[in-house]
């Protein structure tokens, strides 16, 4: 899905300079603000933190996860807004899913 929709925001004529939301004017150029991959890196972070870890992860590869936000952000200045603002989207929505599942309460096992 990420690269197909890479490829197509990347190539789409009917997005170019076409207002989307507030300071976007364009889904298929990079966020000129940068606000959106801001707000990616730090959904992607609450999200992280909100994930359970797996107890035997390997230390090296638990640096590598917590880098993985700050790397990704980085990245993102480059891309298309629209695809920013999907990935963003998936984040924010993973988090709710998350905050759900964290509430729920399993049941008492019984006797």
């Amino acid at each position: 899905v990420f690269f197909a929709l890479y490829s197509s925001l990347s190539s789409a004529v009917e997005l170019r300079h076409a207002p989307f939301l507030f300071w976007i004017n364009d889904l298929s150029q990079p966020d000129g603000l940068g606000i959106t991959p801001l707000l990616m890196g730090v959904s992607m972070f609450f999200q992280q933190k909100l994930t359970p870890q797996s107890a035997m992860m390997d230390p090296t590869q638990a640096k590598i996860m917590q880098m993985l936000p700050i790397i990704f952000t980085f990245f993102t200045f480059t891309f298309p807004a629209g695809l920013t603002i999907y990935w963003l989207t998936s984040n924010c929505l993973s988090i709710l899913q998350q905050q759900v599942i964290n509430r729920i309460k399993t049941p008492e096992l019984q006797d």
